[in-house]
């Protein structure tokens, strides 16, 4: 393989007759020198293909201008929009992203933590995996004292910052509306509670049941991974249900609408047989019929929050860094799904 020899400081300052020291000063933006000389320097680098060491910058500087993010999952509207808000905050303050997911494995989030570490990013932003029960992959970056922040999906008992919405709240006003709309037989669909925003959930549910005299039943909890086909299969478990449920509180709107979908296919009348209602506000839910009523989850502004939260934190802020949990506001979003009262 022909690897061609890497174009250096001392190549560009041969080639235009200069110092060292001066095309250096150049390449960092030195106001010393004038905006003749850098032109000529840019333009050189450019044309030999001059690429900056930093690399060797970073040893020295002991940081890397760079902040790793471990997600469960990319091909989630919910997360992409986390993301976004993350660079949007990040670029703006000087940082690059190094972008991981783990795809719901503890196994893949153990990787990318270490790769992260060893990448020797100033620091870690991370939303967990269904599956992780332990967080001692985290551990290198506490002893290191590298600044580890989660959001969504957070990690209990750490001194860590989490970034969050009240899910118990949200549940407890999502159930509440089906049961103001005349439901009274609530299915809950939801993840399989190793986490707490999902034990949160599922709390809200039951304290909304319980605060309407209305019985919580276990055969009503259908946990699943949440996808729109394991939606599919929910609506199988509903439609074989003695007593047929007459309301759906779902996790996330991507699981509602392969319910509803399904429950559609079979005949069933949405609101009027059984009630919808979804969490996360995804572009999906305003485009299933009838539209989906959900809670709005503020991605976008999660992202940021946690970004300037961490690069706070690697500022040196104590304040921050002494912040354990943050709590953003969601809010019920009421469509055609859930409306059973026009």
């Amino acid at each position: 393989m022909d690897k061609r020899k890497e174009v250096t400081i001392y190549d560009l300052a041969e080639k235009l007759n200069i110092s060292v020291a001066t095309v250096s000063r150049a390449l960092q933006n030195d106001p010393v020198v004038s905006k003749k000389t850098k032109k000529k320097i840019f333009d050189l680098a450019e044309e030999m293909g001059y690429r900056s060491n930093h690399f060797a910058r970073n040893l020295r500087n002991q940081r890397t201008d760079t902040i790793g993010v471990i997600v469960p999952r990319l091909n989630s509207y919910f997360m992409s929009t986390v993301i976004a808000g993350i660079e949007h905050v990040a670029n703006s303050q000087g940082y690059n992203l190094i972008i991981s997911q783990s795809s719901e494995s503890v196994e893949k989030e153990v990787m990318s933590a270490r790769t992260m570490f060893n990448n020797r990013v100033d620091g870690l932003l991370a939303s967990l995996a269904y599956d992780t029960d332990s967080m001692t992959h985290f551990d290198p970056f506490f002893k290191k004292g590298i600044p580890v922040l989660f959001f969504d999906r957070c990690a209990d008992n750490t001194n860590a910052t989490s970034v969050l919405i009240d899910n118990r709240k949200a549940a407890f006003e999502a159930t509440k509306h089906l049961i103001a709309q005349g439901c009274k037989r609530i299915v809950h669909i939801t993840a399989h509670t190793n986490r707490a925003v999902y034990t949160d959930r599922l709390a809200g549910y039951q304290q909304a049941l319980a605060a309407h005299k209305l019985p919580f039943k276990e055969s009503y909890i259908i946990r699943n991974n949440l996808s729109q086909e394991a939606g599919a299969d929910a609506a199988e478990k509903i439609w074989s249900m003695s007593a047929r449920p007459d309301g759906v509180f779902a996790a996330n709107d991507n699981c509602a609408v392969g319910c509803m979908l399904a429950l559609k296919k079979k005949g069933m009348q949405i609101p009027a047989d059984i009630a919808f209602a979804g969490f996360n506000n995804d572009p999906v839910s305003t485009v299933i019929e009838p539209n989906l009523t959900t809670i709005n989850y503020p991605g976008y502004e999660m992202g940021e929050v946690a970004a300037r939260q961490l690069i706070n934190q690697l500022s040196g802020d104590t304040l921050t860094a002494a912040t354990n949990t943050i709590l953003l506001r969601s809010e019920l979003i009421v469509r055609s799904s859930s409306l059973r009262k026009q």
